[in-house]
Order: C-alpha cells, then structure tokens, then sequence
C-alpha cells in the first residue's frame, strides 16, 4: 500500500519548468567595448522574433573606453536600445540625432535598409543592444525611427520595472512590435514573483543584476535561461533578495532566419546584395550625420574574391 500523495513541488514536478536551459553568453568587442553575448546561442537564434542580445559594459570606471560604433548597416531588423546606466547619441540615415538615457527606449526598425552610428556620451556606461528581426510582411518596408522618452511601469508581487514592448500585467508599451512580443526589465524584491506569462510564448531571462532563480535553474550576469512554451507562471527567485533582470518574449519565429554580420534575412543572395550596396555605396542605405568613421562590411565567406 503507498503512502500519502503529497503536494507536488511545482518547480521540480513541472515538466514544462523543467525544460528551461541555462546557458553562458560569450565575450566579444563592439566600437572599442566588451560586451556579453547572451543571444544568439549554440542551437537557439531566436526567442520569439529577439534574435541578438548584447550586455555591453561596464566601462572601466577610471579609464573607460567609449563606445563608438561608426556609420553602418542594417535590414530586416529592428534595433532596441536600453540603457542602465550613462548616455548615447544615435544617429541615422533618416536624419535622427537623439540622445538616449536610462529608462528610455530607442526603436530603430530597418526594413528594406537603413544607417546609423552610436557614440556613448557620458561614463560610466552600462546597456543592453537588442535586435528584433522582422517578419515578411514588414521586412520590406521603409525605415523607421521612434524614441519613448517615458514608458509605462508594472508592478508584481516582489517586484516593479518598466514594459518595453508588448504587455504585461495592466501595463501596455507604446513601442511599435511587428510581432506578438514582450520585453520587460524588472527589478526583484525579497519574495518570490510569479510572472503571468503568455502560454504561446518562449521566453528568456537575462540577469542585470544579481543572481535569479527561474523555474528550477539558477543564472547570474552573463548568462539566460531559456523557458519554453507552454508556461503560464513564471516563478522569480532572487537569490540575495534584489536583482535585475529582463524577461524577453514571443510567439516562436517560424521560418528560417539567417544573420550574418548586421544584416538578418532569409537567404545568402539576401545579404549579398546587401553586402555589395553597402560596399558600393549606393542610395539604400542613406547617409548617417556622423564624424564617425564609417565600418566596412567583411566579405561574405561564401563569395569568391571577386564577389
């Protein structure tokens, strides 16, 4: 005869819970920074249509290096830019000059092509560069650029942040999505924090600060853990009793996505092109109002030297 059932542990017995993955982002060097790579990673580009995310800084505090990204391109995607700490000047093709600060939100959607130049305005610097890649429908359309100055705050049991795209809770962004997506930057109190999550969503967690329990996995900065679909309720840990982190989410791409360099698209002969208009400087891409140098794409792999 078997004993009592006793209530289940939902972190351990959840199989969904279960399935969520760790992994550790890579280093790498943007415009003269070092910067976490958190995503794209081994055997996952995308979490819904987010298909890169970079943890750039912190500069050292007494010599910093500047973040400096001269003129260059982009299509098929949109850019987010978020800050925590310091400040940037954006500049693009279409003409924008707007200095970004902490709790705004810049939204550079790409389309059939665009430029832009970043240059870090004041130390110390601290933030994370988005890309969001576009579905067919949009992936062809004209540029666009929006700032948020102000964006909408929810507030959870054990913790309270800012909605940058989508929704969650009451709290609705005003950013512009292509895509059914969320983007959240939270801060954890002491207490554990039940995110309401959109079942047809995949989501990733990425740590600012702190060390945070998700689900039955533990990650720290420099890491995300991946949550797959299906999950309603997200349970949020601080392991310390404060952290930071960014909840990114989405229904599943579908299709196949292939990024090379800045551009993402769906085939080769896609970026070839947009490798030789840049290379060519032809009108697609549009002049940035930079003093910056402008970057020069490398050759593709796949094409022969005098591709």
């Amino acid at each position: 005869m078997s004993g009592p059932i006793q209530p289940p542990d939902l972190e351990c017995q959840n199989e969904l819970l279960a399935g969520v993955e760790a992994r550790e982002g890579r280093t790498a060097s943007v415009g003269g920074l070092d910067v976490v790579r958190v995503l794209p990673t081994k055997g996952r580009r995308t979490v819904g249509a987010w298909c890169f995310v970079d943890l750039l800084g912190p500069a050292d505090a007494d010599e910093p290096d500047p973040l400096e990204v001269g003129p260059h391109p982009h299509i098929g995607l949109a850019t987010v830019t978020w800050l925590l700490e310091g400040e940037a000047l954006h500049s693009d093709s279409l003409g924008t000059e707007q200095v970004i600060r902490p709790g705004q939100l810049n939204l550079m959607t790409a389309g059939h092509g665009i430029a832009h130049a970043e240059l870090a305005a004041q130390p110390p610097f601290r933030g994370v560069q988005l890309w969001i890649a576009q579905p067919e429908g949009t992936r062809h359309d004209a540029p666009a650029f929006e700032h948020h100055e102000e964006l909408p705050e929810v507030e959870l049991d054990h913790a309270a942040g800012q909605v940058l795209a989508g929704t969650l809770g009451e709290a609705s962004s005003p950013a512009r999505t292509d895509t059914p997506l969320l983007g959240a930057d939270l801060t954890l109190r002491r207490g554990r924090t039940v995110l309401p999550t959109d079942r047809t969503f995949e989501h990733a967690v990425v740590p600012l600060e702190g060390r945070v329990k998700i689900g039955p996995e533990v990650v720290e900065p420099g890491w995300v853990a991946l949550v797959p679909t299906g999950v309603t309720d997200l349970p949020l840990e601080s392991e310390h009793g404060g952290g930071r982190l960014l909840v990114l989410g989405g229904e599943p791409l579908g299709g196949s996505v292939q990024m090379w360099w800045n551009f993402v698209a769906r085939d080769r002969d896609e970026i070839t092109a947009a490798y030789r208009d840049w290379r060519d400087r032809t009108d697609r891409f549009g002049t940035v109002p930079s003093q910056l140098e402008r970057i020069d794409a490398p050759r593709p792999p796949w094409l022969r030297e005098t591709g």
